[in-house]
């Protein structure tokens, strides 16, 4: 078994955003090992021996050319062998599972960082560590957002559209969080301290923007295929006001946590400038928001990922609280009837974040200091 090296990172995961992000370290001159659970994905790759991160007509300045990587596999263990740092970019449906799948193979002062946590990711990757009986010291992270734009073009092809300025990333216990930043910043400057995992778990903007637009836009997507633009001609001043009480919600869960999130109409103005006296005005100030399509079918990641992902755990987290959450669940039963399944047997609740029956003071104590119930 090799020495854990700083300048090797695994990036697990080969979709859309795991190419852009093994592509671009690559290009870095970091050592790149990628790993997919299935095989067939990455196949193109293991012939070539690169990833072509294609150039974008527009924007000379990202970053493109063939980006050799050194192991491509789907054997989680030899994708982590000298890893130090441990890049997840899958679903957030998925977290659950490549956590099981790298309990028995970690090996001390690995970093696990999810690409994004949607809500609670760090939180249930944490608690399925534990519950495989890992007592390495590891620790784990997530990222807020994902930090590409990207789209795989073909097999082994990638372009980026965009890439973020800044990304605040969070460790549990929130006081290792600089550990993170400075191992991400052996390839990454745009990575910075972010407060806690609730904060950046509860400042996931997408829970949102996606499912209840696309709910609620249900038969436009269906007879039209998606042919609108999303944020403008799906957002309308009824609509925005659903959004802003959804909103209220996740923001008043945080609250009774102790943590102040950030406003939808807030992060607009801050990650794009954008203002208005309502939710409804400042999406209509983005300019970033003209163009993007809607999703053409309503089996979309906006519901099947966002809503057991991201609305199913801020309601349950609004069940420990008592805080009610009407909107939210109201959205999660529609999404529950239009895709016939139980998004809230399925999602991520307080019970497999490993928060269940925790008092407040315990809760603040697990996300803060870890010591609820250490990976250690």
């Amino acid at each position: 078994m090799e020495e854990l090296r700083h300048d090797c990172f695994a990036v697990l995961g080969a979709g859309n955003g795991g190419l852009a992000m093994a592509a671009h370290l690559a290009l870095k001159g970091i050592r790149v090992h990628l790993w997919n659970r299935s095989p067939e994905r990455l196949m193109p790759i293991q012939r070539s021996g690169y990833i072509h991160l294609v150039a974008s007509s527009d924007r000379p300045d990202l970053p493109q050319g063939h980006a050799q990587i050194p192991v491509v596999t789907n054997d989680i263990a030899e994708a982590i062998d000298e890893a130090k740092v441990l890049m997840v970019v899958v679903p957030a449906t998925g977290h659950a599972e490549v956590a099981q799948r790298l309990a028995p193979h970690l090996r001390d002062g690995q970093i696990i960082v999810l690409n994004p946590g949607r809500t609670g990711g760090a939180l249930e990757v944490l608690h399925v560590l534990q519950q495989h009986g890992v007592r390495k010291d590891v620790i784990v992270a997530e990222a807020q957002t994902l930090l590409y734009a990207s789209r795989a073009l073909n097999p082994g092809q990638v372009q980026i559209f965009g890439i973020k300025n800044s990304v605040p990333v969070a460790a549990i216990p929130a006081y290792r969080t600089p550990e993170v930043v400075k191992a991400l910043s052996v390839a990454y400057s745009e990575f910075v301290p972010g407060d806690n995992v609730m904060k950046t778990s509860m400042d996931n903007i997408g829970a949102i923007f996606h499912p209840a637009v696309t709910v609620l836009n249900a038969a436009r997507i269906e007879s039209t295929h998606g042919d609108f633009e999303y944020y403008i001609d799906g957002i309308t001043p009824a609509v925005a006001q659903i959004l802003e009480t959804i909103d209220a919600e996740r923001v008043a869960v945080a609250a009774a946590m102790g943590f102040n999130c950030t406003t939808a109409r807030e992060w607009l103005y801050i990650a794009y400038g954008a203002s208005g006296r309502t939710l409804f005005e400042a999406i209509r100030a983005n300019q970033g928001y003209y163009g993007i399509k809607a999703p053409p079918v309503i089996h979309h990641r906006y519901i099947s990922e966002d809503v057991p992902m991201s609305l199913v755990p801020i309601a349950s987290l609004g069940d420990m609280l008592s805080v009610d959450c009407p909107t939210i669940r109201a959205v999660v039963h529609l999404a529950n009837l239009m895709h016939g399944c139980d998004y809230w047997q399925t999602g991520r609740t307080a019970e497999k974040m490993g928060l269940a029956g925790l008092s407040l003071r315990e809760l603040r104590l697990r996300i803060l200091e870890g010591n609820a119930e250490q990976v250690r």
